[in-house]
């Protein structure tokens, strides 16, 4: 093989290593249907780099009186019948125990829903992390409201889909992409940063 032939097939391959490391830094996530009472998604298909981390500041267990080691990880656990998966962490309480703001934010959306019941959505002070609270029993805050880290801000309860059943607090974190909204994001596991809450 003549030397100007193995330069044209490394060229090639160096091309496709680029390409494939490229590919790699890209990822295809198809955005699941919004609320009913939510604004259409711009499109159902996007292509967007990977979320950034929600790591940055520790958080405070958001149901008072409920310590680290009580916490139980239900990250992928079935739920609906094995219709969805599980992407929070249930905390369980006695009904009308205070939920705390796990991180200081601004209550960007209290809404209702047929899961989540009475649900309150607040967006850390960066922009880049929405911490989800449902099944709430009650709100001590309302929409546009600055809250602190550790402040009351509704009551554990047992609204929604959790109807009838024992009270909890369902606990999600987002992770945020410029522009989405309450109702998109991507869930990250709740559980790890909650265990190595101070």
């Amino acid at each position: 093989m003549t030397t100007a032939k193995r330069f044209g097939w490394g060229l090639v391959a160096l091309l496709l290593i680029v390409a494939g490391v490229f590919l790699s830094l890209v990822r295809v996530t198809i955005n699941p249907s919004a609320p009913a009472n939510s604004p259409p998604a711009a499109a159902n298909l996007a292509i967007t780099p990977a979320p950034p981390t929600t790591d940055r500041v520790p958080l405070a267990i958001p149901v008072s009186g409920v310590s680290a080691a009580q916490l139980s990880d239900t990250w992928g656990q079935s739920r609906g019948g094995g219709a969805r998966e599980h992407h929070a962490i249930d905390i369980m309480a006695a009904k009308g125990t205070p939920v705390l703001a796990a991180a200081s934010g601004r209550v960007e959306k209290v809404f209702e829903s047929a899961n989540g019941g009475h649900t309150l959505y607040v967006r850390t002070a960066d922009g880049r992390t929405l911490h989800y609270y449902a099944h709430l029993d009650g709100y001590g805050v309302g929409e546009g409201a600055e809250v602190r880290q550790g402040q009351p801000i509704a009551t554990v309860g047992n609204t929604g889909s959790a109807a009838g059943g024992a009270p909890h607090l369902h606990f999600e974190i987002k992770a945020m992409q410029p522009g989405e909204r309450w109702w998109q994001g991507t869930n990250v596991n709740p559980y790890p940063l909650l265990v190595a809450a101070r």
